[in-house]
């Protein structure tokens, strides 16, 4: 049984340490061949422990994503953490999505989620949801207050901007054609390795 600092794990605590194992386990073989007995094992736990937790695979990799949405927006923050200034918090925090969404842990996340799509239909909804909604949200929801606009004009001009300052080298890393950043993100929000240069031309064009 695994256990932390000499005391054994339960609840909550034993709960977030196999969706941990597991995110590690649909990670490095898939979504198909992954099995609740290799997370159990990984985890250090039982099976009847583990599904006392998650009863099914398909529950257990659902969950892993709503975990993947926390540690990501834990790291993704919202504009106005980055500059007082509207044009460089909008560059930077598209910057830091690029980066996040370029980093090779989460383009295997993204593609994991892409190849259970037609055996777990919400699987993909459920990473749109974590990885996109959530940002265009925190985005729009900026745009909205610094700009004066309306809710729907605020998310019409965050996916606007997404679209021409991130998405083209998020989908180039998806299909191999860049590679994927291999640096972990840093806690601090720092922006490295991406071209600030040519988000900041945009956004500045748009905003300014």
């Amino acid at each position: 049984m695994v256990r932390a600092g000499g005391s054994q794990l339960r609840g909550a605590e034993l709960s977030r340490h196999i969706l941990l194992s597991a995110k590690n386990v649909f990670l490095e073989v898939g979504f198909e061949r992954a099995s609740m007995d290799a997370v159990a094992a990984r985890a250090g736990t039982s099976k009847r422990s583990l599904y006392a937790h998650f009863e099914s695979k398909d529950k257990l990799f659902l969950a892993v994503l709503d975990l993947v949405r926390e540690l990501y927006l834990g790291k993704l923050r919202t504009p106005g953490d980055y500059a007082a200034d509207p044009v460089e918090a909008v560059t930077l925090f598209c910057g830091r999505f690029q980066q996040l969404l370029t980093w090779e842990p989460q383009v295997r996340t993204c593609r994991l989620s892409i190849s259970a799509v037609e055996r777990l239909p919400d699987s993909a909804q459920a990473y749109y949801d974590a990885m996109f909604a959530s940002m265009y949200a925190r985005l729009a929801e900026y745009l909205a207050e610094r700009y004066e606009k309306d809710s729907a004009a605020a998310m019409a001009l965050a996916e606007d901007l997404v679209g021409r300052t991130v998405l083209a080298r998020v989908f180039r890393v998806l299909l191999n054609a860049e590679p994927a950043i291999q640096k972990p993100p840093g806690e601090d929000a720092a922006v490295e390795n991406v071209d600030l240069a040519p988000i900041r031309r945009v956004v500045s064009a748009v905003l300014s």
